[in-house]
């Protein structure tokens, strides 16, 4: 009885890694000039543990880049960069992340993707971080009413880097591993 139980325990830690999702930049239209990425992620929950898959033709890149380079169209800086023609990039951190094609002009055609990560588990939204790391400041805008209107933007509570932070998923991991040893130890 005790193996049984633990060899369904083992196949659940199988099985709730693939509770990821893949999602395919584009869907059909993959990663090229003309969409609109910011259009193609409405109403799309990314978190971490999903995959973004870029499928695309030669000629284009996959950069991941500053919040600075995607706003400005800035090639020639990414943290990483992939022309392959089909690139996947793990989701690994919570916060905003921005790619864009390394080519020049490319971005300026739309071919830029901004996408917010919830951390694995969360049911509310993250905030972006700036790269340095330091809150975003409080702006002032007009509402089409007139009236002025503050908006705060907290920064986010996630570390920069969460290599320190045990993840949910190795939490269940070692749990059941415990208590398989705890079962045949009886």
């Amino acid at each position: 009885m005790a193996s049984f139980v633990c060899a369904v325990l083992v196949l659940c830690m199988v099985v709730v890694p693939s509770l990821a999702t893949d999602y395919t930049i584009g869907d059909t239209s993959g990663w090229t000039m003309g969409l609109d990425y910011s259009t193609w992620t409405a109403g799309k929950t990314f978190k971490v543990g999903d995959n973004l898959v870029f499928n695309y033709g030669g000629g284009h890149t996959v950069d991941e880049v500053s919040a600075s380079d995607y706003n400005t169209c800035t090639v020639g800086n990414g943290i990483t960069s992939d022309s392959s023609g089909a690139t996947t990039i793990a989701l690994k951190t919570a916060g905003t992340h921005y790619f864009i094609c390394g080519v020049v002009g490319h971005c300026g055609s739309g071919m830029k993707l901004a996408v917010t990560v919830k951390a694995a588990g969360s049911s509310t939204e993250t905030s972006a971080t700036p790269s340095s790391g330091t809150s975003t400041p409080a702006t002032s805008t007009t509402s089409p009413s007139g009236s002025n209107t503050t908006i705060y933007k907290p920064s986010s509570n996630y570390p920069e880097s969460a290599s320190g932070i045990l993840s949910p998923f190795i939490a269940i991991v070692v749990t059941l591993v415990s208590f398989c040893a705890m079962i045949f130890s009886l």
